[in-house]
């Protein structure tokens, strides 16, 4: 194994650690990411110091974006019982804040790097990703980047990341790139505007990339809309006339469906002197208070199931999308080269009948040059030309079949990004065009019936996973002792309302 290999299998062992005492389930979901990283290393769809299971966040993740203003970190502080963010009506903040717990009592801030080398977190190797859109920004990971810690007791198993200010028109490439990985990544994404705001209309851009660019996605549902700060409205003449102005302006976005929360911060609440109006209010801010911390509650099982639904889908996406995307280039490359060959040597046939009919070693369909008879009489000189023919023939093949793999690279990147193909479709077909390789190869280089029985085994290991989590997580009979019975390892990993799994504590690496 070379240097990359060890490096990340060492990563893989410090992860399995720390699920073995926290999440028995998820700690044979890694075994199973191993498998499918044998056969992307050997399709090449991964390189050696890559593996699928350092691509997703193993925590519990819920992102909270929005407006400048908007008061997220006022309700990160209400939260968590803890004032842990800065808090003001300016930005305060410009960097990407990731949360988590700590057993220690006080809150520590790191540094971005912090995140950006370890694989539990959602961040890891982002400096990379940040230096290929925005040349010379990834050595500066702790300008985007930094990792807090809290005790407190809301944090155990899950990881809370506080996005600066929103604004999409002076936002940086990079930072527009962080903001879409969170998206990505997260299990619950609170995305959060200010009441306080009057022309909720005049925030074309940001409302385009908060609301436009997310309801269409396949995991709509992990988004909260919520207008925060909206105790402001109670001076107004009609306090229902703000909520209304924002829900248009969010239904001309698109969003014409899903949960719009409006709340604000009982400890920083503006006076409410008419007492209807203020019972009013703090019904429906207490009602949608906690029906959003029940959902950030709920991210710890989100997060396992989501965990192995990733895992099905990536079996699922090398045989019926990567292979089939691989095969089909390879074929186009093949026709390439077959053309090519044929048009070279016709080509090269014609100038050498030309060149030989010029020099009259053609009587007739007879060819009959000088030199012929001390060729055949001389051994050495057939074996000399008949290594150069070969040289020749060979040498003009490879450089054909070269030429046409580069021709095709360039479609198959912008390929594997349409399809979101997870690993490197690019790499993996210029596996099948080495010189090693034979044009007339029938399966793509890796893939076999080895390949093909792993795969087989990882599907049926995550159809086994969702049920020992169904066991874990549902219990129809409401008999407890039933089901630890059936699910014993269960018994030393249940969830309380106090202690979660799993627990991100950098504290106890």
């Amino acid at each position: 194994m070379n240097t990359a290999g060890r490096l990340i299998e060492g990563r893989l062992k410090h992860l399995e650690a720390h699920l073995e005492q926290e999440n028995p389930v998820l700690l044979k979901t890694v075994q199973s990411f191993k498998k499918l990283d044998r056969i992307a290393y050997r399709t090449g769809l991964l390189d050696t110091d890559e593996s699928y299971a350092t691509q997703i966040p193993w925590w519990p993740l819920i992102a909270v974006l929005g407006t400048f203003s908007s008061g997220k970190s006022t309700f990160i502080n209400h939260y968590l019982n803890y004032k842990l963010q800065r808090t003001g009506n300016q930005a305060v903040d410009d960097k990407f804040t990731v949360t988590c717990y700590s057993r220690e009592k006080s809150a520590h801030a790191l540094p971005g790097v912090a995140l950006d080398s370890d694989p539990r977190f959602p961040f890891y190797q982002m400096s990379e990703d940040i230096e290929r859109v925005a040349k010379g920004e990834g050595d500066r990971i702790d300008s985007y980047l930094q990792l807090k810690t809290c005790p407190s007791e809301r944090l155990r198993g899950k990881i809370l990341i506080d996005s600066p200010g929103f604004d999409a028109d002076a936002q940086r490439t990079s930072t527009l790139r962080i903001t879409d990985h969170i998206i990505d990544l997260s299990d619950l994404v609170l995305v959060f505007f200010d009441a306080r705001h009057p022309e909720p209309g005049a925030m074309k851009d940001t409302l385009d990339h908060l609301v436009s660019n997310t309801i269409s996605r396949n995991d709509a549902g992990k988004f909260l809309y919520i207008l925060n700060q909206i105790d402001s409205a109670a001076r107004e003449d009609n306090p229902e006339e703000v909520v209304a102005a924002w829900q248009r302006a969010l239904g001309e976005r698109g969003l014409t469906a899903g949960r719009f929360y409006t709340i604000y911060n009982p400890d920083v609440a503006l006076p409410i002197d008419d007492e209807n109006l203020r019972e009013r209010f703090e019904r429906k801010r207490d009602a949608d208070l906690e029906e959003i911390h029940n959902r950030m509650h709920e991210v710890e099982v989100e997060r396992a199931y989501r965990i192995v639904g990733v895992l099905e889908r990536t079996a699922r996406d090398i045989e019926e999308r990567a292979i089939p995307a691989i095969r089909e280039a390879v074929g186009r490359w093949k026709r390439r080269v077959l053309w090519g060959d044929a048009l070279a040597f016709g080509l090269l046939l014609a100038g050498l009948f030309s060149i030989t009919l010029k020099q009259g070693y053609w009587q007739g369909f007879h060819f009959a040059p000088p030199w012929l008879e001390s060729v055949i009489n001389s051994p050495a000189l057939q074996f000399g030309l008949a290594g150069t023919a070969v040289a020749v023939v060979l040498g003009l093949h490879f450089l054909i079949r070269s030429l046409a793999a580069r021709s095709l690279l360039r479609q198959l990147k912008n390929q594997g990004e349409k399809l979101a193909i997870r690993g490197n479709l690019a790499n993996a077909f210029l596996r099948n065009t080495k010189p090693w390789r034979s044009i007339f190869s029938s399966s793509p280089a890796g893939w076999g019936r080895g390949a093909r029985k792993r795969l087989a085994q990882v599907k049926e290991d995550a159809d086994n996973y969702v049920q020992t989590l169904n066991d874990r997580f549902t219990n129809p009979s409401g008999d407890a002792a039933v089901q630890l019975e059936n699910q014993p390892e269960l018994a030393s990993t249940t969830v309380t309302d106090s202690e979660t799994v799993p627990n991100p504590d950098p504290a106890s690496s």
